[in-house]
């Protein structure tokens, strides 16, 4: 199991550079940035732009079930979240990098580099993960990157390999070519919900 999890998380965050990387810290930001302005009275003006604030309503469990099941999943989102940031961040660096390698062998080689660096790397934190850890950090970087893990994975590695790490995946009930639709899944809505608390520093 820790070798799927390091796997499927170093295939899809295919990390940019084989120098070692710190896990980003969750940033809770107030504002977006800002811009200046000259007013109708040739005042220079600054203006904030203010992040999104998203409110709730209060949770209402039905059972204690339920609600140990929400905190359950608070730990787990809190936990899986960063690595979820890291491959959004990471994936756009090697997308624009291995374009720079015209050659196909060299840039296989360099993506197989990078997968023994990663797995080196984030092998201790990936082994502390449990089964559904690694489900909600897929459902999460499917958040991030607005795709499945799996075409991620075909993207760089190519439909064969994709298509075994599912098969693979399968086999410990994940699926690496699952949906994100938090507007008609909840389990997907309340992992966004964590998700957005988390990073609005409100959880």
């Amino acid at each position: 199991m820790t070798r799927l999890l390091s796997i499927l998380l170093l295939l899809a965050a295919a990390v940019a550079t084989s120098s070692a990387q710190e896990l980003p810290e969750i940033e809770v930001k107030a504002y977006r940035g800002f811009y200046r302005f000259v007013d109708e009275y040739g005042d220079t003006c600054r203006m904030t732009l203010i992040r999104d604030i998203y409110v709730y309503p209060p949770m209402k469990f039905k059972n204690k079930k339920e609600e140990d099941f929400y905190w359950k999943t608070v730990r787990d989102v809190r936990k899986t979240l960063p690595y979820a940031k890291l491959a959004f961040q990471t994936l756009c660096e090697t997308y624009e990098y291995i374009r720079t390698i015209p050659d196909v062998k060299k840039r296989e080689a360099h993506l197989k580099r990078l997968e023994k660096d990663i797995f080196e790397q984030y092998k201790p934190c990936i082994k502390s993960m449990t089964k559904n850890q690694g489900k909600v950090m897929l459902k999460l970087i499917n958040r991030e990157t607005h795709q499945s893990t799996f075409n991620i994975v075909k993207a760089f590695l190519g439909s064969f390999r994709a298509g075994f790490w599912q098969t693979f995946g399968r086999f410990f009930g994940i699926n690496i070519n699952q949906s994100w639709k938090p507007q008609k899944n909840k389990e997907d809505a309340t992992i966004d919900r964590i998700a957005t608390l988390i990073e609005q520093g409100a959880l």
